[in-house]
């Protein structure tokens, strides 16, 4: 028999039935302010030498771990029980692990520049001490046998000798502006990647350092409005843009025994790159990577440390451009005889061997997929073994693989869908596992690499996960559709909660596009997706498609952009507005664009030789004129306007401001050392030429992430308000 319904019970049921069907709605607060959505790791790992423990910064205290158990066993320092007592921001051990060098109070300059003290902690003695008292430094580095240390000050190369206490300046030429010594100019850090340019050799007895010669640059100027002073400071610093003098670069080699540099041998052409230099196992032989000015040709040469004479081993050559940060992959052997390459020249990048003097003697791996990161070689097997992840199952995921040198016996080691990036010891016996998709969060586990078995998990956001399913706040579908010219493109998009397949809803499309770039990827989305994720709260739907020149799939998919960035890919988001148009769930007379940086480019692009398809658009810190850009990057995808002024002016949105239509925000940020205001300016000017009315902002002194306090929230407010209102 039935006990009959209380009245309580009823309650109950009806309040817990609520609580299922109706999740709570998120704030811009929860993602830019409170964290609530904040994704859970495992921060600054450091490998130990004998491959049973690594070290991992947890706050201000250095946390050793046991790796065939996970378990914190020690920790080694107490930040705040050093005296002096210091706050870290990170750490490096000297190759012997007897010394530790801790960074503190670091201070950014550009995207990878900074400078910082530093102290150096003997593990012996317990004593700290500060690395040196003439200023701060950039970039300080153990020698190979941790007796020394070498930074740069002042545009200047410095080593400090640990054991005397002795500071020798190594160069005396460098000055702001003209000379830099051991550090990249502006446009070698943002576009080649590196900000530190000198280098141990393996012996410890020499360095290897860039000198840039600045003084033919000219000079960009940014007011700075910092402080609220009565007259705002003058910012300049040398940046080169497209079709402008560069840096003359030189490479020199620096003896400690005789205290005097070699200048090594590049050639007589001084409009040259040199993107990469490294040392071979032999510390009289170092390794440069020289490029001509397009970018279409590259030389590997072999420099004698103690002459400076060079030779040149390897060339490569493309009908389109070549990528330089390829030459990372490049690891010379123990045996002294071979060197790992990588190259894309059979139309994807894959993995080759060469000996010694540039002969190639096999390609290892092979196929219509791409190495995307080549992890090392274990030499100590049989058959040594190359770690590597890359696209063969999905351009869409990173999978993790191992492969013998003669190129057989590939084994696929990850096991999970979506993304995986492992950290591998140094013996090659264990790693890290940092793996998510669209789906599920960041999973960070520690494996045994041979057997290929989990030992650990060390973080799961599982909690994360259950607060994304009592927010709704859904993930990425993935879609995939042929365009009228036949090419099959990837998006994903993002829907509502309570979607309902039966209504019409707008469409936000979110753009980069850039060459090699890639935003469909089967992978946790960030803070970024949280906010596509906030307006589908609002009844958005929300898509992004990787139009043609975007990256992993293949050298044709991704060069077809050379020399004319702009016409294939606002084809193909023209074309994917018109996919989702066609949808019967989306509103197509309600489709807008937004995008950052080359996305801002694109949709002020979209916004005008697409007006007919988007009935809004965003575009922060977009380039709006190539020619007002930087020249590596600038000349690598559009040559020199010099030479295809064509390239340079068909698909830059001030050429076509005349034929906006739909509602247009551009923001950017005043101190953007990157793509500059002038950027804007540029547009706007075009915009009113035209009579086209628009909205703009600018946020004074912000640099091209446009972030900084209140910044963010402040920025994603108003872009919701816009979306909300014009869309």
């Amino acid at each position: 028999m039935k006990k009959a319904t209380t009245f309580l019970q009823i309650i109950g049921l009806l309040v817990f039935t609520n609580q299922l069907f109706a999740q709570s709605k998120f704030t811009l607060a929860d993602i830019y302010e409170k964290g609530t959505f904040r994704q859970q790791s495992v921060a600054g790992i450091n490998w130990m030498n004998d491959g049973k423990f690594y070290t991992a910064q947890e706050g201000n205290d250095l946390v050793k771990f046991d790796v065939t158990t996970g378990q914190k066993v020690e920790t080694i320092v107490q930040g705040a029980s050093l005296s002096p007592a210091i706050d870290f921001d990170d750490y490096t051990f000297s190759a012997d692990e007897k010394k530790i060098l801790f960074t503190t109070n670091t201070e950014p300059i550009y995207r990878r520049s900074f400078k910082a003290n530093y102290y150096v902690y003997d593990l012996t003695t317990k004593q700290l001490k500060e690395l040196s008292k003439g200023g701060q430094q950039s970039y300080a580095t153990f020698s190979p046998e941790g007796s020394k240390v070498a930074f740069c000050r002042g545009n200047n190369l410095y080593v400090v000798d640990l054991q005397t206490n002795t500071e020798v300046q190594m160069t005396n030429d460098g000055k702001w502006n003209f000379t830099i010594n051991g550090s990249t100019d502006w446009v070698y850090e943002e576009e080649f990647g590196f900000a530190q340019a000198f280098f141990w050799s393996p012996d410890g007895q020499k360095i290897a350092y860039y000198t840039f010669d600045e003084s033919k640059v000219k000079e960009f100027n940014m007011q700075m409005w910092r402080g609220g002073k009565l007259y705002p400071d003058d910012y300049k610093f040398k940046y080169p843009k497209a079709g402008e003098a560069n840096s003359e670069i030189t490479i020199s080699i620096y003896d400690l025994k005789s205290g005097k540099s070699t200048k090594v041998d590049i050639g007589t052409e001084k409009d040259i790159y040199i993107p990469r230099i490294k040392w071979t196992n032999n510390a009289n032989v170092l390794a440069v990577l020289s490029m001509n000015r397009l970018q279409n040709k590259l030389e590997i040469l072999h420099a004698d440390a103690g002459t400076g004479a060079t030779k040149a081993i390897l060339t490569e050559e493309s009908t389109a451009y070549l990528e330089a940060d390829f030459f990372d992959d490049v690891i010379y052997l123990k045996d002294g005889k071979h060197f790992i390459y990588s190259s894309e020249k059979n139309g994807f990048k894959h993995l080759y061997l060469y000996d010694i003097a540039g002969k190639m003697i096999r390609q290892i791996t092979d196929g219509k997929w791409e190495v995307v990161n080549f992890l090392g070689i274990d030499e100590k097997q049989k058959k040594p073994l190359l770690y590597y992840t890359s696209t063969e199952v999905s351009p869409l995921e990173r999978q993790f693989y191992s492969i013998d040198i003669q190129g057989k016996n590939k084994k696929k080691l990850s096991a999970e869908r979506g993304t995986n990036s492992p950290n591998l010891s140094k013996d090659f016996k264990y790693y890290i596992l940092s793996q998510s998709n669209a789906q599920s969060p960041l999973q960070v586990t520690l494996w045994e690499t041979q057997k290929n078995t989990i030992i650990k998990e060390l973080k799961n956001n599982k909690e994360l996960l259950e607060k994304y399913k009592e927010y709704g706040v859904k993930t990425r579908e993935f879609f995939s559709f042929k365009t009228s010219e036949g090419v099959d493109l990837n998006g994903y998009m993002l829907k509502p909660a309570n979607f309902d397949a039966s209504k019409k809803y707008p469409v936000l499309m979110f753009v980069y596009g850039g060459p090699g770039s890639q935003n469909v990827a089967d992978a946790w989305g960030g803070s970024r997706d949280l906010w596509h994720n906030f307006l589908t709260q609002e009844g958005y739907i929300v898509a992004c498609v990787d139009n043609r020149g975007t990256g992993f799939r293949g050298a044709a998919f991704k060069k077809i952009t050379y020399a004319n960035l702009g016409k294939y890919e606002v084809q193909d988001q023209i074309e994917s507005a018109k996919h989702l148009g066609s949808l019967p769930y989306i509103d197509k007379n309600r489709i807008g664009i937004w995008g950052w940086s080359y996305g801002g480019y694109m949709s002020s692009l979209l916004m005008t030789l697409g007006a007919d398809y988007f009935k809004a658009g965003i575009a922060v810190a977009p380039v709006t004129n190539w020619r007002y850009y930087d020249s590596i990057y600038t000349e690598r995808y559009l040559k020199r306007p010099q030479d295809n002024a064509v390239g340079y002016d068909s698909y830059s949105p001030v050429t076509h401001a005349d034929k906006l239509k739909g509602a247009y925000l551009l923001v950017h940020g005043t101190g953007d050392d990157n793509v500059h205001f002038q950027n804007a300016v540029s547009m706007q000017n075009a915009l009113i030429k035209s009579g086209k009315q628009f909205q703009s902002f600018y946020y004074p002194d912000r640099n091209h992430g446009i972030y900084g306090g209140n910044t963010t929230m402040h920025l994603y407010k108003m872009l919701t308000d816009f979306v909300l209102k014009n869309l």
